[in-house]
């Protein structure tokens, strides 16, 4: 989905306190010798060797090796917590801290892998394993997150005169390792922690059978057409369909899958209405099929579970426990951002839909608009309001094309140059994954890969998110990125290039915007990398705004037959309906947002998943012609597992944030080049990673904290006020 980052796996996420370095040090190896040895026959677990300080050795993974190398890279961290926990000197901050972020190497390794099987390449075998283990590895991470001895040496360094002798990164992390057992049952009894620990065991299994029967029904729900199934599709998508349904073994026809990529265009373009909507009904019916990968009980047991565990913490709901240490800090702030947005998101709905309706009384076409008919007669409203056709737009849109003009802006503020590596020098997990050499334009230094996995396939999961193999850090010797961007885009027919839409554009920007922050870190420590969910997705967001500078229009969007620039006066049309369809776009997602804080701010008792979301929405005044952008059976960032549990809103804290930011370089003399609110934007809000507070960093680059005010003009919404 756009807008949607994976720093690791959903499990690996819950290991990062515990294991958050890449490379071993000599004097940890030691540890427990017969294992380690055991563990050099196991590529999962074996240091990245090969050129660039090492690189995963995706051409040598082997699902057959997965489990062993999570049990013996598991035993090799505890063996490294059990060291630290028990060391007879006094608790300090090299002995204690720093031997935490060091420990756990081979064990993250493995997540490398784990990540790319569970998002890139998924397969029954896989899930299998998944299942079985996700309980293990939660119970390996309660060993570490209850462990008393070590639980108390974090505490006296957090405690300890030390502390204010270290530097302010050293201070953060100290603060952040020890918020991160006193928030997760350090400080518990012990018949609390056992069932604080069971519950994070049955959470585990839980979050893996939700995205694993969301994946399931993803893949078994395809539409295959007929030709004269096709009318209205642009031909690229045509091609594409019948390039996919060529690989499902039904070469003739046309497929359409069940995914966003495949039925967003499909519900824009396509003529046939009932075929929108049955499109439309199996989308958005996923994981709501009253079958075996129905997701409603699982939801009900999920919230529960959480709601039981805040309050062995003294916590009123989860909500509550989760946004202490976001930037939002309660649910009141977050909630109070969406009751300021929300009127006047679906005010404009209401307008966009009576001006649907006016074309499609017009045509005579004896219909009201529904949710399937959204899509389609909001193009032809930007065709009669703007003149502004989105396939047309579109073939000025190619990956290729797109894909330079990222590194251009790269280049413009983060003086990065990207070269392509040569095919074979670095192992890649498919043949559509390519690969770049990072480095400094001045002085030629190395800064890390950049991966880029375009495409969708089987296998693969919806959307786009970036990730890295390996994170920068200095505290053990310098080691260099390994960034990846993953998306879903239909791939164009043989010999012709991949054509994408003005959003999908936006998205390619925005997941950049991620391996930009992985990129250009500046940090000592593993943990600096961990994010602030309401603030990690502000750098991409903002990202997404060089897309429509001059520099870039001028000079990538050409097109694909022609190779003729695209004509201002399309250009024109793009800006000013840059705010076209906004009600339709804010409300998806808002309801979304909304519905989350709700989900967490509810006694689950009182939850019925199916009818919850339909009161609530119905309460709130949603309307009818909308529908959530995720559904909660399908809602994956809240139920397959807890990064974005009661934090969805934090996407538009964000756009706050980067309509605020925006505006800053808008009101520049060099504009979105301007060099020094560029050199700003790199030293405060990219390379500090979560080594500084967000508020402050904000404050550092602005001067003053954001207001929601940008935000609203942005989106053409009434502002009615300004500090």
């Amino acid at each position: 989905m756009k807008k949607a980052v994976l720093t690791l796996s959903a499990v690996a996420l819950a290991l990062a306190m515990a294991a958050c370095s890449e490379k071993p040090v000599e004097s940890q190896k030691p540890v427990a010798d017969t294992q380690a040895q055991q563990s050099v026959d196991n590529v999962l677990l074996a240091e990245f060797k090969g050129p660039y300080s090492g690189v995963p050795a995706f051409d040598k993974m082997s699902l057959a090796d997965l489990k062993p190398a999570l049990e013996k890279g598991m035993a090799l961290n505890l063996a490294e917590i059990d060291k630290i926990a028990n060391n007879p000197e006094p608790a300090n901050f090299q002995n204690t801290i720093v031997e935490m972020e060091r420990a756990g190497s081979e064990l993250s390794r493995v997540f490398t892998y784990w990540g790319i099987w569970s998002s890139n390449k998924s397969s029954q075998e896989f899930r299998e394993i998944q299942q079985e283990m996700a309980p293990v590895i939660s119970s390996f991470r309660s060993k570490i997150t209850q462990n008393k001895k070590l639980f108390e040496r974090v505490k006296a360094v957090y405690e300890s005169e030390e502390l204010a002798t270290l530097t302010s990164e050293e201070q953060r992390i100290t603060w952040m390792t020890y918020n991160g057992f006193a928030r997760n049952g350090a400080t518990l009894n012990d018949e609390d922690k056992k069932r604080y620990a069971d519950i994070n065991q049955e959470l585990a299994s839980l979050h893996t059978q939700f995205s694993n029967n969301v994946l399931a029904d993803e893949e078994n729900y395809v539409l295959y057409l007929e030709q004269d199934q096709l009318a209205g599709l642009p031909e690229s998508f045509v091609n594409a369909a019948a390039g996919m349904a060529e690989a499902r073994d039904n070469k003739g026809k046309y497929a359409i899958t069940n995914t966003r990529s495949s039925m967003d265009p499909f519900l824009t373009y396509s003529e046939d209405r009932a075929l929108r909507e049955k499109v439309w009904n199996t989308y958005y019916s996923r994981g709501d099929n009253g079958d075996e990968y129905d997701n409603n009980e699982l939801i009900k047991k999920i919230l529960t579970l959480r709601h039981e565990r805040i309050k062995l913490l003294g916590y009123d709901n989860y909500a509550q426990w989760r946004l202490e240490d976001r930037m939002a800090k309660t649910p009141e702030r977050a909630m109070d951002l969406m009751e300021k947005v929300w009127p006047a998101a679906i005010a404009r709905v209401k307008e966009e839909v009576a001006d649907m309706q006016a074309i499609a009384d017009a045509e005579g076409a004896n219909i009201s608009i529904e949710p399937w008919d959204y899509r389609f007669y909001a193009e032809k409203v930007r065709k009669d309001k703007y003149a502004l056709d989105s396939d047309e737009v579109k073939q000025y849109l190619q990956l290729d094309k797109l894909r330079e003009a990222m590194f251009f802006v790269a280049g413009e503020l983060f003086n990065f140059e990207f070269t392509p590596v040569a095919e074979g020098k670095v192992p890649v997990f498919h043949p559509d994954v390519k690969v770049w050499d990072v480095t400094d334009k001045t002085s030629g230094e190395h800064i890390g890969l950049w991966y880029l996995d375009p495409f969708a396939r089987q296998g693969k999961r919806s959307g786009a998110w970036a990730t890295t193999y390996r994170s920068y850090t200095t505290f053990d010797g310098k080691k260099t990125v390994l960034s990846s961007n993953n998306s879903n885009f239909v791939k164009g027919a043989e010999g012709e290039p991949t054509l994408i839409s003005w959003d999908d554009a936006e998205t390619y920007f925005h997941e950049f915007g991620h391996a930009l922050h992985f990129l250009s870190a500046n940090v000592a420590y593993p943990s600096s990398h961990s994010g602030v969910r309401d603030y990690t997705e502000f750098q991409s967001q903002l990202l997404e705004r060089w897309l429509l500078t001059d520099e870039v229009i001028n000079n990538y969007l050409v097109h694909y037959k022609t190779g003729e620039p695209i004509p201002q006066t399309l250009v024109t049309k793009i800006k000013n309906a840059s705010t076209f369809n906004e009600g339709f776009k804010t409300t998806e997602y808002m309801s979304s947002a909304i519905m989350d804080l709700l989900y967490h701010t509810t006694d689950p008792a009182k939850i019925e998943p199916d009818s919850f979301e339909r009161d609530e929405l119905t309460r709130l005044g949603m309307p009818k012609e909308v529908v959530m952008r995720h559904r909660t059976t399908q809602f994956g960032h809240i139920f397959s597992g807890e990064g974005y549990a009661a934090a969805y809103y934090g996407y538009m804290w964000a756009e706050v944030l980067t309509s605020d930011a925006a505006e800053a370089f808008a009101e520049a003399p060099g504009g979105f080049y301007d060099k020094e609110v560029g050199d700003r934007l790199v030293k405060y809000l990219f390379s500090v990673r979560n080594a500084m507070d967000p508020e402050e960093a904000y404050r550092k680059f602005r001067g003053r904290d954001a207001r929601v005010e940008a935000l609203m003009r942005d989106r053409g919404f009434p502002v009615t006020s300004e500090d």
